[in-house]
């Protein structure tokens, strides 16, 4: 199927805190060959093998995270995890460590190329494979100048065009029209195969997608390939059948798969995918692996998703080991790939998490009490972390880490993020010895409760300006003063701006509630006049850093002005409610 959603992926992914438990790092390196392999698929119909030197070669892979820098210092672990394959999605001058390290610890490269629109949807850079000949024949020039560099480095395993185009190119076309670059771009991808070919006729060709939906494209446009190859996660099981049903007559390798992504989850009751819990993450591995090898003949092996250490959103939705500890899911892949097991320390494992309390309505900036259960197979001690997230606020992949109270009993005291919306708080358990489990809930907060009568409720508003178009505008001084939390006051991007209320009569009041959308005040005043034209500050403020601004002060008049005088963004002044109580 197709998927609305795609994790990210990354060619370097540069390395975060945390190292690999130093007796993983002591595997002597194996002698690298002194020419490339000759690897080839073999066999026929339905009974295909991969050979390297002639000896039967199944895939155990995982897709490569870390610094090709850093190679030397990862691949032990890796090789100790009994892996003999890694993927990359790009080659270029840059990848020759990496192709050496791997073969110096006995490790295979499927040597990535990258085409646009890469990625699957979301994905930018579209390309007109109908008639954007200079981008093709750059390409063509390209890609087999790298095979040239590498086709005798004993690392490489095969070359792989393209990764995830087929899918990726509904982001750039539509209709009648996409059939028609979706056979051009395979076509292409055919071209670059026989030019590979004529360099090096030792090393396989393929092409990965996102869906095998794109084979039947292959099927008619690429018979120069040598096998296919898909990303899949949770429907990895799929595949066996849909390759029965569309009468295909090559084989292929799964080049990412592992647990359910964010694409295939259902939501939780805040309106997110619901991330799996870690044991669930690690026996999506092991369901993988399980129907890859059940596809005998067939499916020639799989390099899974992923061994990275980034540190942020998609860190803790995939990797196996995010800032250098290990997770459920690295002894999950170790254990499928047959290495030994048995000896290994293994993380805690989280069985439950809660949010006490609503966690639908999360007060900002209010005090937040976590319950954890969670226990150690080894008998470590546990130590934790609580971090949060605003992906689904404003994209970004970062986590934070929270001063946290310990209240004993696995309940943990935080104070909740200062902006309204939906935020992702995870806990982190773990064990001193390089291992930790990981929890993560959603939580939707709201501004803080606050006591008395909103007196500027719907009443009269005016403003020094408004945004009358565009995204979720027209963003009137109305809608800041309708209670509802979805509306909001967008002003023009300039100092200084205004925004008031007409209370009706003169009234006096203790309180204001500001709750800004992104676009922040960093300095303002909150202002009263009797007649509109004379007014007098009752608060400044010069340090604001946006969320949401809770004031106890005390005014009287008939008008209540907000005055910006300096922005915190770019942008205007983005307010989503100006309240004002006595």
């Amino acid at each position: 199927m197709i998927r609305p959603r795609t994790p990210v992926r990354r060619l370097a992914a540069p390395l975060t805190a945390g190292l690999l438990a130093a007796g993983a790092l002591a595997l002597p390196a194996q002698q690298a060959h002194a020419a490339g392999s000759v690897v080839k698929v073999t066999g026929s119909q339905g009974n295909w093998q991969l050979t390297v030197d002639g000896s039967p070669y199944q895939i155990k892979g995982l897709t490569w995270g870390p610094s090709v820098a850093d190679a030397d210092k990862y691949l032990p672990d890796v090789r100790s995890m009994g892996v003999n394959t890694i993927r990359t999605w790009g080659t270029d001058a840059s990848s020759k460590p990496l192709f050496d390290s791997a073969a110096a610890h006995g490790i295979k490269v499927i040597a990535g190329f990258w085409l646009q629109p890469g990625g699957g949807p979301g994905s930018g850079g579209c390309v007109n494979y109908l008639t954007d000949t200079a981008y093709k024949n750059q390409m063509l020039d390209e890609f087999p100048k790298w095979v040239q560099t590498y086709k005798d480095n004993p690392g490489v395993l095969m070359w792989n065009v393209g990764n995830e185009s087929v899918l990726g190119l509904q982001n750039c076309f539509s209709g009648d029209e996409l059939e028609r670059q979706r056979n051009a771009y395979t076509t292409f991808v055919n071209d670059v195969a026989k030019k590979i070919h004529g360099i090096d006729p030792n090393h396989p060709v393929t092409s990965t997608d996102a869906w095998t939906g794109a084979w039947p494209y292959y099927k008619r446009n690429a018979p120069d390939l040598d096998l296919y190859a898909v990303n899949s996660y949770n429907a990895v099981c799929d595949i066996k059948s849909t390759w029965e049903q569309g009468g295909y007559t090559k084989p292929y390798i799964v080049t990412e798969t592992g647990p359910a992504g964010e694409w295939e989850v259902p939501d939780d009751a805040n309106g997110v995918p619901a991330e799996p819990r870690d044991q669930d993450k690690a026996a999506g591995y092991t369901k993988a692996w399980n129907c890859v090898t059940g596809h005998r003949g067939v499916a020639l092996g799989a390099t899974m998703f992923h061994y990275g250490t980034e540190y942020d959103f998609g860190g803790i939705w995939f990797n196996l080991l995010p800032a250098g500890q290990k997770r459920l899911s690295y002894y999950a892949v170790k254990k499928a790939y047959g290495a030994d097991t048995s000896r290994d320390n293994t993380p805690p494992v989280i069985t439950d998490l809660s949010v006490e309390g609503d966690a639908g309505k999360v007060q900002a900036g209010r005090d937040l009490t976590l319950a954890v259960r969670a226990s150690d197979p080894d008998g470590d001690p546990i130590s934790y972390e609580v971090l949060d997230n605003s992906n689904y606020l404003d994209q970004s992949k970062q986590l934070v880490p929270l001063p946290v109270t310990d209240l004993g009993g696995g309940r943990l005291r935080v104070t909740a993020p200062d902006r309204p919306g939906v935020w992702k708080i995870y806990v982190k358990a773990s064990d001193g010895k390089g291992n930790v489990g990981v929890e993560t809930r959603s939580i939707r907060v709201v501004p803080p409760v606050v006591g008395g009568t909103d007196v500027a409720l719907r009443k009269p508003a005016t403003a020094s300006s408004y945004q009358t178009g565009g995204g979720d505008c027209p963003c009137t001084p109305a809608a800041a003063l309708d209670g509802d939390p979805a509306t909001r006051w967008a002003s023009d991007w300039s100092d200084p701006q205004w925004l008031q209320v007409d209370l009706g009569t003169r009234t006096s009041f203790t309180h204001v509630q500001l709750v800004w959308e992104t676009s922040y005040a960093k300095a303002y005043s909150i202002q009263t006049s009797d007649d509109g034209q004379n007014w007098r500050t009752v608060r400044a403020v010069t340090d604001g850093n946006g969320g949401v601004d809770d004031l106890d002060l005390t005014g009287t008049g008939r008008y209540v002005r907000l005055l910006g005088t300096a922005r915190g963004t770019g942008w205007g002044y983005s307010l989503y409610e100006f309240g004002v109580y006595n």
